[in-house]
């Protein structure tokens, strides 16, 4: 079966960077719309970063912050987060989908990581 598996959350400071993993198994990766939701405290889950059609995708609030990269043939795929502030603390996820469209929609996407948390000081 399908499974997602992150890794690389933790707590740091304002400024500090941190690098997410998202390891698949049981899909053929290069074939699926990869993405990363994260939920806040006390917040519904929202869309952070999605590979799509070709293309990254990045909600506002991180653009020039956050970058996603993939490697196929791991079957990983990362996000390298800098400039890290507190308002980026949540639960990480990583979402997977053969379609995942639209990208930014988490009921786009049939398959999700357990999560990985990450807590920013200030």
């Amino acid at each position: 079966q399908v499974q997602l598996v992150e890794s690389g959350g933790g707590l740091v400071q304002t400024g500090d960077s941190l690098r997410l993993s998202c390891e698949a198994s049981g899909l053929y990766f290069s074939s699926y719309t990869m993405a990363w939701f994260r939920r806040a405290p006390g917040k519904e889950r929202e869309f952070v970063a999605a590979f799509s059609g070709g293309n990254t995708w990045y909600e506002d609030s991180v653009k020039g912050r956050f970058t996603i990269d993939r490697d196929n043939g791991k079957k990983t795929m990362w996000m390298q987060m800098n400039s890290l502030k507190p308002e980026d603390t949540a639960v990480y996820y990583c979402a997977a989908d053969l379609n995942g469209s639209p990208y930014n929609a988490q009921w786009a996407y049939s398959y999700w990581g357990q999560g990985t948390q990450v807590t920013v000081s200030s």
